[in-house]
C-alpha cells in the first residue's frame, strides 16, 4: 500500500527516524498508523473502539493525532528545537 504525503509525494512501507522526526505538529490516522504499523482499518476501528495508543483530536470531521504523543508511543526524543509540550 502506498501513502500520499502533504507534498503530493507517495511512499510505502514503515516510517524512518528522518521522516517521523520531520512531521508537521499534527497528523492524519493514515500517517499516525503508517508510524505505528496499523493499517487504515484498523487504526479507524480502534479509534471507535477507544483503543488507538495515541490520543486523537476529533476536530469537526477530522480525526488528528498529536505528533509529540506519537513520538512519545514510539519512545523517540526529538532532536534540538523541537519543543514537546507539557
Amino acid at each position: 500500500m502506498t501513502v500520499q504525503d502533504a507534498g503530493g509525494q507517495t511512499s510505502a512501507g514503515p516510517m524512518g527516524l528522518e521522516e517521523l522526526l520531520a512531521l508537521p505538529a499534527t497528523v492524519n490516522v493514515m500517517t499516525a498508523g503508517r508510524a505505528l504499523g496499523i493499517g487504515r482499518d484498523k487504526a479507524y476501528e480502534l479509534i471507535r473502539a477507544g483503543g488507538f495508543p495515541v490520543r486523537t483530536l476529533m476536530l469537526g470531521g477530522t480525526v488528528r493525532v498529536p505528533t509529540v504523543e506519537l513520538w512519545k508511543v514510539l519512545g523517540i526524543e526529538p532532536k534540538h528545537g523541537v519543543t514537546k509540550s507539557t
